[in-house]
């Protein structure tokens, strides 16, 4: 007998997200990806080869790791099995395996797909690699983290990475109109509107859908939102971003190296970009103090004291007023001469101190607060450089053992030239004073 208070199939097919409802059905479908599933993508060659090996999905969320994983299983006629990290324990995994066993003696082979792989623990994820060996099951893991820190070493030479990028903005452009297609409504707004609506889903196709579905859900009969309005009817996406993860890691290094490549503009934006992310604004003052004496350093030794009161300003302002000083200070860096003289110098200081042991320094230059001491040779000969034309004696204050050593090369501008014609100076001194035997 019907359900007379059933919903109709129709009814019950509208109820579903409209993500749920526009999920690709082939690999053909798939938006986006072209890398891994087009003509020459390493997802197509593998499937021309009739072989699919264990795979680490490596990716932003809504990208596409499930259903491609998913459509894989359909493409080459496994069967597919999925589990999270979030919710499944050791019990759950035996569970699957010995159901993926009973289903091999039955000629039936298991694809796997394990998401958020990267939060299962070290001893966890050795439990894989019997299955994965003995053919049990061909694992599929999705990870949003980057394999290399988050998951075993022997985990990952069993298994190839797939890296799944953003959607760009035709990609989700595209998406935009299979969703109006499917509704049978346009998006009511203007040209400018719609960019704005496909910049705030920040490649993520999961998250566009879910924006068009409230935009559909909020706007007016016959409203046309532009950009401002569309703002009032969708809250704005939280940018990706683990401050103690990938993110983190790839946006200091674009900052620095920008800095370094004395490019303000971008410098600025990636700047802004972390603190927009919620990153601690004095972890990015205490890298403007590195990036000051590692590739300014006495190019301008006006760096360091900026990028310290940087830091001393926003300490005393607090936010948000302060992070207008820690801008300033990128700003200075970025635009400022450049060298890592110094930096380069102190790893070669460094080297040299723990390669040759613990030689005596020469003994002119040792004090003699004893009589002892000083019948012993201490402080003879020593020359008080203040008391010598340019208060510079030339003496040799490298230990006998290791003989002169050259560690600091600074750079032709700036402060530095001018420092280098003095340590010129000082070389001709001391050739001299060796020339004449003194």
């Amino acid at each position: 007998m019907s359900d007379l208070f059933a919903a109709s199939p129709e009814e019950n097919d509208r109820a579903r997200p409209l993500a749920d409802q526009l999920r690709p059905r082939s690999l053909d479908e798939v938006i986006g990806q072209t890398h891994l599933l087009g003509p020459d993508g390493t997802l197509r060659r593998m499937m021309a080869s009739g072989r699919l090996g264990s795979l680490i999905l490596w990716g932003p969320p809504g990208t596409g790791k499930t259903t491609v994983a998913r459509l894989l299983a359909d493409q080459i006629g496994y069967r597919f099995e999925q589990i999270s990290a979030v919710f499944s324990g050791v019990a759950d995994l035996k569970k699957v395996f010995e159901k993926a066993r009973f289903e091999r003696l039955s000629g039936h082979k298991t694809l796997l797909f394990v998401d958020e792989i990267h939060r299962f623990n070290r001893a966890q994820q050795d439990g894989f690699l019997p299955v994965m060996e003995d053919g049990t099951v061909v694992l599929v893991g999705a990870t949003t983290e980057n394999p290399s820190f988050e998951l075993n070493a022997a985990l990952l030479s069993r298994s190839q990475v797939l890296r799944f990028e953003s959607l760009g903005l035709p990609d989700l452009e595209k998406l935009v109109q299979r969703a109006e297609q499917l509704t049978g409504a346009s998006l009511p707004l203007d040209s400018e509107a719609r960019h704005t609506l496909l910049t705030l889903a920040d490649g993520d196709g999961r998250a566009l859908l879910g924006l068009v579905e409230e935009v559909l859900a909020s706007a007016k009969p016959g409203e046309t939102l532009d950009a401002a309005g569309l703002l009032t009817v969708v809250q704005r996406r939280a940018p990706i971003y683990d401050k103690a993860q990938d993110g983190h890691y790839n946006l200091i290094s674009a900052l620095h190296k920008t800095i370094r490549g004395s490019d303000p503009d971008a410098a600025l934006y990636y700047f802004a970009r972390m603190l927009d992310a919620g990153e601690d604004p004095l972890f990015l003052a205490r890298r403007l103090i590195r990036m000051a004496v590692e590739d300014i350093g006495l190019a301008d030794p006006a760096a360091l004291p900026q990028a310290v009161a940087g830091r001393d300003a926003f300490q005393m302002l607090g936010s948000p007023e302060g992070e207008l000083a820690l801008a300033q200070v990128v700003v200075y860096l970025a635009l400022a001469p450049k060298s890592n003289a110094v930096y380069t110098a102190y790893k070669g200081a460094v080297s040299v101190a723990k390669t040759t042991g613990s030689p005596m320094p020469p003994m002119v230059i040792l004090n003699a607060p004893t009589k002892l001491m000083k019948g012993s040779g201490y402080g003879e000969g020593y020359i008080y450089d203040h008391d010598t034309p340019e208060a510079f004696s030339g003496q040799e204050y490298f230990p006998e053992k290791i003989g002169r050593q050259s560690f600091y090369h600074p750079v032709e501008r700036g402060f530095e030239r001018d420092l280098r014609k003095r340590m010129d100076y000082f070389e001709r001194l001391r050739a001299a004073k060796g020339e004449s035997g003194e």
